[in-house]
Parts: C-alpha cells; sequence; structure tokens
C-alpha cells in the first residue's frame, strides 16, 4: 500500500491546490531481498542468493561499462550522447559531450506499478510551536510580560518573513484589538527575540506566531502558519 498525504501545491496560483506527497515508504536492501526470497520456498541459502545477486550485478555493470544495453522484464538500460559535435569530422570530447545512461521500466515493473495500490492518511500540520515563553526582564518563564521589555520565544518552526505585514508575533488580548510587536531582534526557526511595546496596556494575552516561511525550501507558502502558545501571559 502507496501512503501519502496531500501538501499545498507551490508550483500553481490558486491557493487551494493541493500535490501528494508519499509518506511511510519501505526500503528494502540486498539482504532483505534475499530473506524475501527464502520466505517463497526456495532451495537456496541465503549466502547463496546473495552471491547470484553480487555477480548479477557486476555482470550488469560490466555490460554498461562496455557501452552496450541491457533489456530484463524488469529494467532496460541504454547509452546515449548529449552535445554538439562540429561537423561529421568531429569526435568525442569530454569536455564538450556527455554520456548517459537511461533507464526505463521494464514490463513487469509497468505492470507492478499498474497494480499499486493507495492509501491516504493524515500527518502532523507543520505550524509554529512554541515551548517557552521568557520575559527577560523579570525573568519569569511562561507567565508574565514587561511592556517595554524583551521577550524570548524559544521552540520550532518559528522563522516568519519579515517583509510581510500579515507575518510575526501577534498579543491576542481577551478583549480588544490584536497587538503586533514590529522589533525584532533574532528571527531564526528555533528562537524569536522580540521587544515589546513600551505602551502594552495590562491585562491577559494570548501569543501567536503566524508564518509563510518554508522551513524546506526558499518559496513562500500559500498558506498561513499559525502556532499559539499554550498558557496565557500576563502583563
Amino acid at each position: 500500500m502507496l501512503q501519502y498525504h496531500l501538501v499545498e501545491n507551490l508550483m500553481t496560483p490558486a491557493p487551494d491546490d493541493a500535490m501528494a506527497q508519499v509518506v511511510n515508504l519501505r526500503s528494502y536492501t540486498e539482504e532483505q531481498i534475499a530473506e524475501q526470497m527464502l520466505k517463497r520456498g526456495t532451495l537456496l541459502t541465503k549466502a547463496d542468493i546473495l552471491a547470484v545477486l553480487e555477480v548479477y550485478r557486476e555482470v550488469i555493470l560490466d555490460i554498461i561499462a562496455d557501452g552496450s544495453s541491457v533489456n530484463t522484464r524488469l529494467f532496460n538500460i541504454s547509452p546515449s550522447i548529449s552535445g554538439v559535435f562540429n561537423g561529421m569530422a568531429d569526435t568525442f570530447d569530454p569536455n564538450r559531450h556527455k554520456i548517459h545512461v537511461n533507464f526505463n521500466r521494464g514490463m513487469d515493473v509497468r505492470s507492478a506499478a499498474a497494480a499499486i495500490k493507495t492509501e491516504k492518511v493524515q500527518v502532523a500540520d507543520p505550524v509554529p510551536y512554541i515551548i517557552e515563553v521568557k520575559d527577560t526582564v523579570s525573568g519569569s518563564v511562561n507567565e508574565t510580560l514587561t511592556p517595554g521589555g524583551v521577550v524570548q520565544l524559544r521552540g520550532s518552526r518559528l522563522k516568519f518573513i519579515t517583509e510581510e505585514t500579515d507575518n510575526g508575533i501577534f498579543l491576542l488580548p481577551e478583549s480588544g484589538d490584536e497587538v503586533k510587536i514590529t522589533v525584532i531582534v533574532e528571527n531564526k526557526p528555533a528562537r524569536l527575540i522580540a521587544m515589546l511595546p513600551a505602551d502594552l496596556a495590562s491585562g491577559t494575552y494570548h501569543l501567536e506566531v503566524r508564518t509563510n516561511y518554508l522551513h524546506s525550501g526558499t518559496q513562500k507558502s500559500k498558506q498561513m502558519k499559525t502556532g499559539r502558545f499554550g498558557k496565557p501571559l500576563t502583563v
């Protein structure tokens, strides 16, 4: 069973487009393949199977190195040359030409691929995760905030795009308008350091980090990722 989950598709302009990402993919070594062969009741030993696989590999590599092609029910391998030749009298020059080894699926692999069944699974959404909120003025952790002071957040996937107005650190009071912290000292995936507004009103707040930053690449996520700290903070 081929398991997959859906992630946003950054290759298309539509904000809701998604693409499949394979997860929990199993991989088999030659030793594990030999063990699977033994389960089918062969009279060969595991050592025999591994020895045959090794000779099989060596012979195929020799055929490729000889500039020949390999055609089996599992795969087809053939060499080709790319690059421009300056007239019919020109010869191969490794500085201008390149040898490619092309792999294509054989008949049996095409049949096996057509038989693959899929299963959609759910995985945790990679949103910002805040572990700790430290008020450097009072020294308190996960409790209070001091107006005009410096706050330090620790966690994962915290980095945001400073040029985006809807990205950043936000304080949400129990009533009234949210407050965006605009003075950022450090903006890293595992740590944010910022200066709290001097006129921050007293009360109870919830703290959120909002980001479109993609930690796996240079593109910007189409969807906002929001991480809220689990405990209310007192100013």
